[in-house]
């Protein structure tokens, strides 16, 4: 049940006891993983996000120092995924449900005395659902510290590793995603079947992009005929290994600031 997180840090494996007993309760670091259901071209499957959460997490809390209290939730692998639902297989939640799902996930977390609650969420198009439930279950606690963190954005050396091109223009089911897959679940990778596929050049050459200053509204179908966009050809295990690594290691960072953290009073 659970899978990459080891099971003394895994949230459900506790007894209701446990968690009325647990001290310093407010530090103590929860953290729920958010991934997706969704297509990620012909050579990866479509647990992609959700498995790199839990995996990228699962590294991190076997590093972490044990003397930090942190939990892991039950993975949410369901998310926001409507712009990729033109592929078969993809599953999407509305905004408004998964907002919901973060709502009341959090408001239960709260009920239980805690205070310090991480959205781990590893899919491209829902930070923005991760950081309005963020601020409105804040907002509805003022002592509820939420963190809605993207799990890329931590510190690590993933764009060393890819070529020019891939770093600023792969963005789903590329180098990067296919080689961290290739170390955590091997069987699962068909690279007979990896790709490589780029957006259009008229998007790459104004001030406007798919993500970035500048965004324009897109679904994958506009961009891609195969659902990749990158180069999943460049992807190998031992580069996998190294991202997972590196990325791990972020988090491990990330965990230690967020445990040390405390709110800031308001200014009077």
């Amino acid at each position: 049940m659970h899978s990459f997180i080891p099971p003394e840090r895994f949230f459900p494996y506790l007894t209701w006891t446990d968690v009325q007993a647990m001290p310093d309760k407010e530090n103590v670091v929860i953290i729920q993983t958010v991934g997706a259901i969704e297509q990620h071209g012909p050579h990866l499957p479509l647990i992609v996000d959700a498995a790199i959460s839990v995996g990228v997490l699962g590294e991190a809390l076997k590093k972490l120092d044990a003397r930090i209290p942190a939990y892991a939730l039950p993975p949410l692998y369901y998310g926001k995924s409507n712009e990729h639902w033109h592929f078969p297989g993809t599953i999407t939640l509305s905004t408004e449900t998964l907002t919901a799902i973060m709502m009341e996930v959090g408001e239960s977390i709260y009920r239980a005395g805690f205070r310090k609650l991480v959205l781990m969420n590893s899919h491209g198009g829902q930070p923005q659902v991760m950081q309005m439930a963020a601020r409105d279950l804040h907002v509805k606690y003022d002592d509820f510290l939420v963190f809605p963190l993207f799990t890329w954005r931590v510190p690590h050396i993933t764009k060393e590793l890819l070529t020019p091109k891939e770093a600023t223009q792969g963005m789903h089911a590329g180098d990067a995603e296919t080689s961290i897959m290739l170390a955590m679940l091997p069987e699962l990778v068909k690279m007979d079947k990896a790709v490589a596929e780029y957006p259009p050049e008229q998007i790459q050459s104004t001030l406007l992009s798919l993500e970035g200053k500048l965004p324009v509204s897109w679904v994958t179908r506009d961009v891609s005929k195969s659902g990749v966009i990158g180069d999943a050809t460049t992807a190998t295990k031992e580069k996998g290994h190294r991202i997972l690594e590196s990325v791990s290691d972020g988090w491990v960072r990330a965990i230690q600031d967020i445990y040390a953290f405390r709110q800031p009073q308001p200014q009077s």
